[in-house]
């Protein structure tokens, strides 16, 4: 085209150089009090170009005697008609001009959202796409195609009209595919229309943009699939996205990586452990090429530092955060498909397991490894190293799951590093409770009673002295959830050395007095979580709310149940012992008679507890007739 060489055109393309530099790198530096004077500079610059570029395709016009269709086209704002019609080919010389207008548009809609006027943004938008869209689809502007949607299907998503942002989303992923298959050759990048002869990108840097512009489609599929609850399609755009930025090396490292620990954490709910243990490897491999955490010395030194530290440190933490929920989710999924009926390890169906992971396993990884594997040649063995510590496949046994426990206590020390208790309580608590489940859960393959209990006193040395310090004014719920899990604590241990004591002849002295401190001890911790559920004259609610109804009903019952555990040579005590668990066990009779709704939330405590109420008084008649008898 003549006018690529004339001086005006090297105006124009100088103009749409500076437009670019305003826009994306002098407003970094605008002041506070201005946020977009580059900005609109910027805008100021491509309006110039879009008024030369009428009057150069007029010229051109006039040279090829079409006077009459560039005085119909004379209004800026105005939608251009194509001379063309619907039919006119991209790549003839009324196609570019079109698509030269319309990146003009692209831009001034970008810029226009950019400084927050949303409306004319999508008005220049729409403009760019009504040019284009009255042209076929040819390398000169397919890659304007796609990324004008992309801005649109953004744009539509941030005003929460998310079918509609699909519309225009899944259209660009559509226009790629179509391309790709057709032609495959590098397209033409936005910024082509605007260079003189002897600057052009080169073909790499095309095919490098336009894979970018689709990685894009792809990343805000997946958002859009989210909020519409597709999860399944989500997860699926999310790791697609992920591979093509480590493909094209356009990622930041810990962004990719918090990402990638994120993704893994949709896998472990759908049970798809190798493809969240590869999230988590890749993820904890990228995270180092963000660099090695500066010093504390260093960190004083410097602002830049500071921060430095403050994020890498920040991510890894959150990082090993999704490893200790990998590892605690493998081993809890793999405890519902071996517990009995009665929460205790099945031994037949263990080795049901076992004989099936032999046959199928081996070829199952290998068949859904192929197609999810992140990294590059740089990445890639790191990768698999850190894959090779920790297994993707459910523990069927003590020595599998220790395994796997393991690594996720080595994560859980690693996050308590940067989220400690000072500065960090709610999320300190919460790896000490993730830590706690992992014990918990480890103690379910554990045969021998004596080290299974030894595993839950870990768990109370943990939370106990949290629970004691903590305010309950200020962490009510923490306190509720702590309260509980260390009553069931002791509950458990209860039941371990009532199962050692069982086998007994006759329990000593030491073993009673350690039972009796469990009971007291579980009781204890019941009670104070019943008493958190009081009004503040103590009074205890008449309806309990949803999210409290079972646990409290369930702490009811089981102080009951305690009550009536306790061991004691003294009949006095017995029976008052048993009066206090009578007591017990009509508060949840009489709620459910009184709240029949409640019923369904505690069958089972209910059935005992019915048949408690009827089973204690003659349990207690017998011991006071004793003591009458004796007196």
């Amino acid at each position: 085209m003549a006018a690529n060489q004339s001086s005006e055109w090297r105006t124009v393309c100088e103009k749409f150089r500076l437009a670019q530099e305003l826009s994306d790198v002098e407003s970094r530096k605008d002041p506070e009090n201005n946020p977009f004077r580059s900005k609109y500079k910027a805008r100021d610059l491509l309006k110039e170009i879009h008024c030369s570029l009428k009057k150069i395709q007029i010229e051109e016009e006039g040279e090829a005697d079409n006077e009459a269709d560039s005085e119909s086209r004379q209004t800026v704002d105005k939608e251009p008609e194509n001379e063309c019609g619907k039919s006119c080919s991209g790549d003839s010389p009324a196609g570019l001009r079109e698509a030269r207008l319309a990146v003009v548009q692209y831009y001034l809609g970008v810029n226009h959202i950019e400084t927050e006027e949303l409306s004319a943004g999508e008005q220049h938008l729409m403009t760019c796409m009504k040019l284009i869209d009255k042209c076929t689809t040819t390398r000169e502007n397919v890659s304007l195609f796609i990324q004008a949607r992309n801005q649109l299907g953004i744009l539509w998503a941030g005003r929460d009209e998310v079918e509609k942002a699909q519309g225009f989303l899944e259209i660009a992923e559509s226009m790629y595919l179509l391309y790709m298959r057709e032609d495959g050759q590098p397209p033409l990048d936005l910024q082509d229309f605007f260079v003189v002869e002897g600057e052009e990108l080169s073909q790499q840097e095309k095919i490098r943009r336009f894979e970018m512009a689709y990685t894009h489609t792809l990343y805000y599929l997946a958002q859009v699939y989210k909020n519409l609850q597709q999860y399944e399609r989500a997860g699926q755009y999310c790791h697609s996205t992920l591979q093509r930025q480590l493909e094209y090396k356009q990622f930041v490292p810990l962004e990719w990586a918090i990402n990638a620990a994120t993704l893994s954490q949709y896998y472990i709910t759908k049970t798809r452990y190798m493809e969240a243990r590869h999230c988590l490897a890749a993820a904890s491999v990228i995270a180092t090429l963000a660099g090695e955490i500066p010093s504390e010395a260093a960190a004083k030194e410097s602002d830049a530092e500071c921060e430095k530290r403050e994020e890498l440190l920040q991510k890894r933490a959150e990082i090993a955060r999704c490893w200790i929920k990998y590892c605690l989710n493998l081993m809890q999924d793999a405890k519902k498909l071996l517990e009995d009926n009665i929460g205790e390890l099945d031994l037949d169906r263990q080795e049901e397991l076992k004989r099936a992971r032999r046959n199928e396993e081996e070829e199952k990884e290998k068949g859904r490894k192929s197609a999810i594997l992140f990294g590059s040649s740089d990445t890639f063995d790191s990768i698999c190293s850190l894959e090779e510590r920790v297994s993707s496949m459910l523990p069927l046994d003590f020595e599998e799951a220790r395994s796997i426990f393991l690594v996720g206590q080595s994560y859980v020390a690693q996050a308590k590093e940067y989220f400690a208790i000072d500065g960090h309580v709610t999320d300190h608590i919460e790896i000490l409770q993730d830590h706690s489940a992992l014990f918990k859960v480890l103690a379910f393959f554990e045969q021998d009673l004596e080290r299974r209990c030894k595993m839950h006193k870990r768990r109370v040395d943990m939370l106990e002295p949290i629970c004691k310090d903590l305010n309950a004014q200020y962490y009510l719920l923490i306190c509720r959830q702590l309260q509980f899990e260390l009553a069931e604590t002791y509950y458990e241990m209860m039941d371990l050395k009532l199962s050692v004591a069982d086998k007994q002849d006759q329990p000593d002295v030491h073993t009673i007095k350690k039972f009796n401190h469990l009971c007291s001890s579980s009781m204890k911790y019941y009670q104070m979580f019943l008493d958190s559920i009081r009004s503040p004259e103590g009074k205890f609610p008449e309806k309990l709310e949803d999210d409290l109804l079972r646990p409290a009903l369930v702490a009811r019952f089981r102080v009951a149940r305690l009550q009536s555990k306790l061991i004691s040579s003294n009949p006095a005590t017995q029976m008052e012992n048993l009066s206090h668990s009578l007591e017990s066990y009509n508060f949840v009779v009489q709620y459910c008679e009184e709240n029949p709704e409640a019923k369904t939330a505690v069958e089972t405590e209910l059935e005992l507890s019915i048949e408690m109420v009827s089973l204690l008084p003659l349990k207690i008649n017998r011991i006071r007739s004793n003591i009458a008898s004796c007196n």
